[in-house]
């Protein structure tokens, strides 16, 4: 019956890890052949049609439009303020604190890409948020979004302090405020609808 929730047996990724991922729903998400023109422009990007996770989401294709247009502006939109590496961190910080392994792959990857240090980012993954980190700037990312992850109001007066000592300026503190921000709820959501599946191999 569509929509009842299914499970299937597979070994579960239980590392976090900077390779790519699968993602399997424990409800149906909209078959491809069901999706509708009103459908595609709630996934924006068509080829996310391809994602059993948005998939899912595009069952109510208003909210899934709004989602994916603010993820969209924090992590693309670089007209100014934080770099598009350090915003990636932000994202994979809140995510290794959630104990998000999938999008913690996704993002840490992306880390990994834009700032051409996969040994700092692994070091995240591997060692968890207080691991090591030289970096003054990535410190400074780390701790906010951890505060913001943990509770939003451990964040305070003090992580700003240490965002600006760093040199960021307000813009480039409202990015990274913004991308652990929106990670703490899209972690919570994928954790609650589904579970990673190993990599593909090839």
């Amino acid at each position: 019956m569509s929509g009842t929730v299914i499970r299937h047996e597979i070994e579960a990724p239980n590392a976090f890890t900077q390779a790519e991922l699968g993602w399997e729903a424990w409800l149906e998400p909209l078959p491809l052949d069901e999706l509708t023109e009103r459908h595609y422009e709630g996934l924006v990007d068509k080829g996310r049609a391809n994602s059993p996770y948005f998939r899912l989401l595009v069952r109510d294709p208003d909210i899934l439009g709004a989602r994916t247009r603010t993820d969209n502006d924090i992590f693309y939109n670089e007209k100014g303020g934080l770099t598009r590496a350090l915003r990636e961190l932000s994202a994979a910080s809140a995510s290794r604190t959630n104990g998000c392994i999938f999008c913690a792959s996704v993002h840490s990857r992306f880390a990994t890409h834009k700032s051409k240090r996969p040994d700092d980012v692994q070091r995240l993954l591997d060692e968890g948020p207080l691991g090591q980190q030289d970096d003054p700037q990535w410190r400074a990312v780390i701790d906010a979004s951890v505060a913001l992850t943990v509770i939003p109001n451990a964040f305070d007066a003090d992580n700003v302090r240490q965002l600006r000592e760093a040199g960021l300026d307000d813009l480039a503190i409202i990015d990274a405020i913004n991308g652990a921000a929106f990670f703490n709820w899209a972690n919570r959501l994928m954790l609650s609808l589904g579970e990673p599946t190993p990599a593909t191999a090839g």
